[in-house]
């Protein structure tokens, strides 16, 4: 990663009624990503997947042909990445490092994604921190994709 802005972080939480284990098992589901996983009225595919360390998915999240002006990561309606697991502990935590399967070198270099799953009061607080993200992806638009994902998770499990 050689431009200067690509160290960006988000934190966003959420307290989620549901176990931890089920949570766990939500962000290891390729059936569950396929739900949850993309923002807004974005869908999901999961082209492969692999649940251990060193292993990852390939997933494509699609925007909605309503969207006007939509210009997608690595083409006008799609944003295609791999995901490499590079922590499982379940139930507590999972590190991805994640690269988007795209030409502009705005998108370029791999950000790390790790997610804990803490007991709280009524659930399990899901906290996802974002860690070297790409120029090409404004800090507050991960946050606010991040947070309509982790609504459409809390209406998947409660």
């Amino acid at each position: 990663m050689t431009d200067a802005t690509s160290g960006a972080s988000t934190r966003t939480s959420s307290v989620i009624k549901a176990p931890r284990d089920a949570l766990y098992r939500a962000f290891t589901d390729p059936a569950a990503l396929a739900v949850w996983l993309s923002p807004g009225k974005m869908t999901g595919k999961v082209h492969a997947f692999d649940a251990r360390v060193g292993g990852g998915y390939q997933m494509s999240l699609f925007y909605p042909a309503s969207e006007q002006g939509t210009r997608g990561k690595t083409s006008e309606w799609e944003d295609r990445f791999t995901a490499r697991f590079v922590e499982l502990t379940p139930p507590s935590r999972i590190v991805q490092a994640i690269t988007f399967d795209s030409g502009d070198p705005a998108f370029a270099g791999e950000m790390t994604m790790a997610v804990t799953f803490e007991e709280s009061d009524g659930g399990t607080e899901v906290t996802i921190v974002f860690e070297h993200i790409p120029s090409g992806i404004r800090p507050e638009d991960n946050d606010a994709g991040k947070r309509s994902s982790l609504e459409k998770l809390a209406r998947y499990l409660e």
